[in-house]
């Protein structure tokens, strides 16, 4: 615990910041990394209670102060601070970042009350596709977007640079993949159903079985586990999932920084998996196919044209997201099945093969739109850096 005269020093430092100031205001570079190391404890908190909170959602009945929930909002209260302050200094943001962070945490703070609501009026929602819920993530996306931004115009080139980059896209592909955990815990809830064995609490599932106006059955744990289509995982997780790591190959510059970007976030995802399990926690399916397409994302941008490059890409990556996502399904599911006795168990959500075609063109859309930003700003952005990281 820090002593009084620790506070004393922080505070001593900190103070003379303290001053009103315009967005793209010159940085120190000391108050440039304590903001955004700040950022990352922020985006760690509310990572830790996301991931906490679906696991949570699939065992008990909702509660507004379940310790997810709380964890969470320790990182958001981070959160609020750290825009205040550079809304008011306008220190380590641009105006376009600033905006960013502002609009995001306004939208993630009026999507909370709103959630709450729908809640009381229409019960569990449990689904994590509901308006309030993805008011929550489009919060979050434009705010760690706005952090993402920041943190590349204003941050020194080198190796920090760029493992910091990296952590706030794989906090930005959690965000962006989070509604994709309803089907990854659903389809292992149904698979313990089939095999005579429940994750859920007999209320939560009581709860559940009175609100659809049926009995505890197949059909009520389909409906609460699984209620959106099969294609909307697969589809869902190449547009967007895989644009976010196309994006962040562009923005990192370096081979393999899709790649780490997706193996960062399935890692925390592996990691927190048994802790979760182990603790009595319903388990979930983990996409460990987003390694592999990530890895082929890195591989096609040794090519050299940008239109090109994102035709291949997005046949690649679509059949490569694709094929992974069958052969986890198959594979990794039946080994885990035969030593546990519970077919499928570490498996993944139907794979709707049938639906990569869509993927795939909606894939190539977004990396067509991607690569032609990038062009045209290309330009602008290396003199922004120039100027960011001068020295009088």
């Amino acid at each position: 615990m820090k002593s009084p005269a620790s506070f004393k020093k922080a505070a001593a430092w900190a103070l003379p910041y303290w001053t009103r100031g315009q967005a793209g205001r010159e940085t120190p570079q000391d108050l440039f990394r304590v903001l955004y190391f700040g950022w990352l404890v922020a985006l760690t908190l509310k990572l830790l209670g996301s991931a906490w909170d679906v696991s949570w959602h699939f065992k008990w009945l909702r509660d507004d102060l379940a310790p997810p929930h709380l964890l969470n909002s320790a990182g958001t209260a981070i959160v609020v601070a750290l825009t205040v302050i550079h809304g008011y200094t306008g220190y380590g943001v641009d105006k376009a970042a600033l905006r960013l962070i502002q609009w995001g945490t306004g939208i993630f703070l009026v999507a909370v009350p709103l959630d709450l609501i729908n809640h009381r009026v229409n019960g569990l929602d449990i689904t994590s596709w509901s308006p309030s819920h993805i008011l929550l993530y489009l919060g979050t996306f434009f705010m760690i977007a706005g952090v993402i931004r920041g943190w590349f115009m204003g941050a020194p080139s080198g190796r920090e640079r760029t493992v910091v980059l990296g952590a706030f896209f794989a906090f930005f592909l959690e965000n962006v993949h989070f509604p994709e955990q309803h089907q990854e815990y659903g389809i292992l809830s149904i698979g313990a159903w089939d095999n005579h064995a429940t994750y859920a609490e007999p209320i939560l599932l009581q709860f559940a079985a009175d609100q659809m106006g049926r009995p505890v059955d197949r059909t009520m744990m389909t409906g609460f586990a699984l209620p959106v289509p099969d294609y909307l995982y697969p589809v869902y997780a190449v547009v967007a999932g895989l644009s976010v790591l196309v994006v962040a190959r562009l923005m990192i510059g370096r081979f393999g920084g899709a790649s780490l970007v997706a193996a960062a976030y399935v890692g925390f995802r592996t990691l927190i998996w048994p802790l979760l399990t182990f603790t009595g926690f319903p388990p979930s399916a983990v996409p460990f196919f987003l390694v592999v397409a990530g890895l082929l994302v890195d591989l096609v941008f040794l090519v050299r044209m940008p239109v090109v490059r994102a035709v291949l890409g997005s046949v690649g990556a679509t059949a490569a997201a694709y094929g992974a996502l069958v052969a986890q399904s198959t594979i990794m599911g039946g080994v885990y099945g035969a030593l546990k006795g519970q077919e499928g168990l570490l498996g993944a959500p139907p794979p709707a093969t049938s639906s990569a075609l869509w993927a795939g063109l909606g894939l190539l859309v977004v990396w067509l739109a991607v690569e032609w930003v990038a062009e045209k700003r290309r330009p602008q952005a290396m003199e922004a850096r120039v100027i960011a990281t001068a020295t009088p």
